[in-house]
Protein backbone atom coordinates (compact mmCIF):
# COMPACT_ATOMS: atom_id res chain seq x y z
CA UNK A 1 0.00 0.00 0.00
CA UNK A 2 1.15 3.54 -0.75
CA UNK A 3 0.01 6.85 0.66
CA UNK A 4 0.05 10.13 -1.25
CA UNK A 5 -0.45 13.57 0.19
CA UNK A 6 -1.48 16.97 -1.05
CA UNK A 7 -2.21 20.18 0.80
CA UNK A 8 -4.80 22.80 0.00
CA UNK A 9 -4.05 26.17 1.60
CA UNK A 10 -6.44 29.13 1.72
CA UNK A 11 -6.58 32.29 3.81
CA UNK A 12 -9.12 35.09 3.85
CA UNK A 13 -6.44 37.65 3.13
CA UNK A 14 -6.57 41.39 3.43
CA UNK A 15 -8.44 42.32 0.26
CA UNK A 16 -10.47 45.42 0.96
CA UNK A 17 -14.18 45.01 0.44
CA UNK A 18 -14.14 41.27 1.08
CA UNK A 19 -17.15 40.15 3.05
CA UNK A 20 -16.88 36.47 3.89
CA UNK A 21 -20.37 36.05 5.35
CA UNK A 22 -21.93 37.66 2.29
CA UNK A 23 -19.96 35.36 -0.03
CA UNK A 24 -17.74 38.15 -1.34
CA UNK A 25 -14.25 36.73 -0.80
CA UNK A 26 -11.48 35.32 -2.93
CA UNK A 27 -11.47 31.56 -3.41
CA UNK A 28 -7.87 31.60 -4.70
CA UNK A 29 -5.75 29.00 -2.93
CA UNK A 30 -2.54 26.99 -3.24
CA UNK A 31 -2.26 23.29 -4.03
CA UNK A 32 0.94 21.86 -2.58
CA UNK A 33 2.15 18.37 -3.49
CA UNK A 34 4.41 15.99 -1.59
CA UNK A 35 7.29 16.50 -4.04
CA UNK A 36 7.32 20.24 -3.33
CA UNK A 37 5.41 21.55 -6.35
CA UNK A 38 2.97 24.38 -5.66
CA UNK A 39 0.19 25.26 -8.08
CA UNK A 40 -2.30 28.13 -7.82
CA UNK A 41 -5.82 26.82 -7.34
CA UNK A 42 -9.21 28.41 -7.89
CA UNK A 43 -12.78 27.43 -8.54
CA UNK A 44 -13.80 27.35 -12.18
CA UNK A 45 -14.97 30.76 -13.38
CA UNK A 46 -18.18 28.98 -14.51
CA UNK A 47 -18.93 28.28 -10.85
CA UNK A 48 -17.55 31.37 -9.13
CA UNK A 49 -17.14 34.53 -11.23
CA UNK A 50 -14.19 36.90 -11.03
CA UNK A 51 -13.00 38.60 -8.93
CA UNK A 52 -13.72 35.76 -6.47
CA UNK A 53 -11.96 33.22 -8.73
CA UNK A 54 -8.73 33.30 -10.72
CA UNK A 55 -8.74 31.91 -14.27
CA UNK A 56 -4.97 31.32 -14.00
CA UNK A 57 -5.49 28.84 -11.16
CA UNK A 58 -6.15 25.14 -11.62
CA UNK A 59 -9.73 24.30 -10.74
CA UNK A 60 -10.78 20.91 -9.31
CA UNK A 61 -12.51 19.91 -12.53
CA UNK A 62 -9.36 20.54 -14.58
CA UNK A 63 -7.25 18.68 -12.01
CA UNK A 64 -9.60 15.69 -12.22
CA UNK A 65 -9.40 15.54 -16.03
CA UNK A 66 -5.63 16.01 -15.89
CA UNK A 67 -5.19 13.19 -13.35
CA UNK A 68 -7.06 10.77 -15.63
CA UNK A 69 -5.10 11.92 -18.69
CA UNK A 70 -1.73 11.73 -16.95
CA UNK A 71 -2.40 8.27 -15.50
CA UNK A 72 -3.41 6.91 -18.91
CA UNK A 73 -0.34 8.43 -20.54
CA UNK A 74 2.07 7.02 -17.95
CA UNK A 75 0.72 3.49 -18.38
CA UNK A 76 0.71 3.86 -22.18
CA UNK A 77 4.36 4.96 -22.16
CA UNK A 78 5.23 2.04 -19.89
CA UNK A 79 3.52 -0.57 -22.08
CA UNK A 80 5.06 0.87 -25.27
CA UNK A 81 8.51 0.84 -23.70
CA UNK A 82 8.10 -2.81 -22.66
CA UNK A 83 7.13 -3.75 -26.24
CA UNK A 84 9.94 -1.85 -27.95
CA UNK A 85 7.90 1.06 -29.34
CA UNK A 86 9.73 4.39 -28.98
CA UNK A 87 7.50 7.43 -28.49
CA UNK A 88 8.79 10.86 -29.52
CA UNK A 89 5.74 12.84 -28.40
CA UNK A 90 2.49 12.25 -26.55
CA UNK A 91 -0.19 14.95 -26.37
CA UNK A 92 -3.71 14.67 -25.02
CA UNK A 93 -6.43 17.30 -25.46
CA UNK A 94 -8.63 15.74 -22.77
CA UNK A 95 -11.98 17.18 -21.73
CA UNK A 96 -14.55 16.52 -19.04
CA UNK A 97 -18.28 17.16 -18.88
CA UNK A 98 -19.81 18.43 -15.66
CA UNK A 99 -23.52 17.60 -15.62
CA UNK A 100 -26.21 16.13 -13.42
CA UNK A 101 -25.80 12.39 -12.97
CA UNK A 102 -28.55 9.78 -12.69
CA UNK A 103 -29.25 10.83 -9.10
CA UNK A 104 -29.58 14.51 -10.01
CA UNK A 105 -26.24 15.50 -8.43
CA UNK A 106 -23.57 17.47 -10.27
CA UNK A 107 -20.81 15.13 -11.37
CA UNK A 108 -18.04 14.76 -13.92
CA UNK A 109 -20.15 12.41 -16.01
CA UNK A 110 -17.76 11.82 -18.92
CA UNK A 111 -14.06 12.42 -19.45
CA UNK A 112 -12.74 11.97 -22.98
CA UNK A 113 -9.05 11.40 -23.53
CA UNK A 114 -7.73 12.23 -27.00
CA UNK A 115 -4.15 11.00 -27.07
CA UNK A 116 -2.09 11.90 -30.13
CA UNK A 117 1.08 9.83 -30.17
CA UNK A 118 4.10 10.31 -32.43
CA UNK A 119 6.21 7.18 -32.55
CA UNK A 120 9.94 7.25 -33.27
CA UNK A 121 11.50 6.12 -36.52
CA UNK A 122 12.19 2.66 -35.13
CA UNK A 123 9.54 -0.03 -34.74
CA UNK A 124 5.97 1.33 -34.82
CA UNK A 125 2.77 -0.39 -33.70
CA UNK A 126 0.03 -1.16 -36.16
CA UNK A 127 -3.30 0.63 -35.63
CA UNK A 128 -4.63 -2.52 -33.99
CA UNK A 129 -1.59 -2.78 -31.68
CA UNK A 130 -1.89 0.91 -30.73
CA UNK A 131 -5.59 0.43 -29.91
CA UNK A 132 -4.71 -2.56 -27.72
CA UNK A 133 -2.01 -0.52 -25.96
CA UNK A 134 -4.54 2.23 -25.19
CA UNK A 135 -7.02 -0.35 -23.95
CA UNK A 136 -4.36 -1.91 -21.72
CA UNK A 137 -3.38 1.52 -20.38
CA UNK A 138 -7.02 2.33 -19.65
CA UNK A 139 -7.53 -0.97 -17.81
CA UNK A 140 -4.37 -0.41 -15.73
CA UNK A 141 -5.03 3.24 -14.85
CA UNK A 142 -5.81 3.22 -11.15
CA UNK A 143 -7.34 6.69 -11.31
CA UNK A 144 -9.87 5.53 -13.93
CA UNK A 145 -10.45 2.42 -11.83
CA UNK A 146 -11.23 4.64 -8.82
CA UNK A 147 -14.00 6.79 -10.27
CA UNK A 148 -17.53 6.22 -11.49
CA UNK A 149 -17.06 8.70 -14.33
CA UNK A 150 -17.23 7.24 -17.81
CA UNK A 151 -13.73 7.54 -19.28
CA UNK A 152 -13.56 7.40 -23.07
CA UNK A 153 -10.32 6.98 -24.98
CA UNK A 154 -10.37 8.34 -28.53
CA UNK A 155 -6.80 8.21 -29.84
CA UNK A 156 -5.72 9.88 -33.04
CA UNK A 157 -4.63 7.47 -35.76
CA UNK A 158 -0.95 6.50 -35.36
Amino acid sequence: MSTYTAETLWTLGETSGDDFLAGRYSRRHVLRFDGGAEVPGSPAAHNVPAPWSDAAGVDPEEAFVSALSSCHMLFFLHFCSKRGFVIDRYADAASGELAKDGTGRMSMTVVTLRPDVAFGSARRPTSNEAAKLHHEAHEACFIANSVRTEVRVEPAAP
